[in-house]
């Protein structure tokens, strides 16, 4: 059975918190937050693929990985993920494989987008599951921490 909240309560300030974070650390600002059924913070991480050296190390990845090890399981029916990016087509097909419930996300991505641009991952024929898409959340916030970002390293 679906849970029905009463009242919507956005948690894109964590993830807004975890991409001025990541920029901070050098890191492409993109945050990430994955609540559970019962409204707790399962997990929550910015990027960190030049500090691992790893190309997967999105923040989307980074909590379905952690929220995913904490449950036991790779399922995680019924969790809402916040990100400040819209998801690429790599942490689209992981959301999906994770069975998220709900994706909300800040920021467009027309150059690398993964849900509302380019492989469109979530209505392929082949996707074996679908969560409910909720875009521009903060939208305004979560474009000018990447807009930033950019624009002080084109100044170095």
């Amino acid at each position: 059975m679906e849970r029905k909240p009463a009242m919507f309560k956005s948690h894109m300030e964590i993830a807004l918190e975890e991409a001025r974070a990541a920029a901070l650390r050098g890191e492409v600002p993109v945050g990430a937050v994955l609540i559970a059924p019962d409204g707790s913070i399962a997990a929550r991480a910015g990027n960190r693929t030049r500090e691992l050296s790893d190309p997967t190390a999105h923040a989307e990845i980074l909590v379905l990985r952690e929220a995913c090890a904490a449950k036991g399981s790779e399922r995680l029916q019924g969790y809402d993920l916040y990100v400040t990016l819209e998801p690429c087509a790599m942490c689209a097909a992981a959301i999906a494989a994770a069975r998220i419930a709900r994706v909300y996300y800040g920021a467009s991505d027309p150059k690398s987008g993964g849900v509302a641009h380019g492989a469109c991952v979530f209505s392929h024929p082949q996707a074996h599951h679908s969560p409910e898409v909720y875009e521009a959340i903060a939208e305004d916030e979560a474009t000018k921490v990447l807009k930033d970002f950019f624009a002080a390293r084109r100044l170095k």
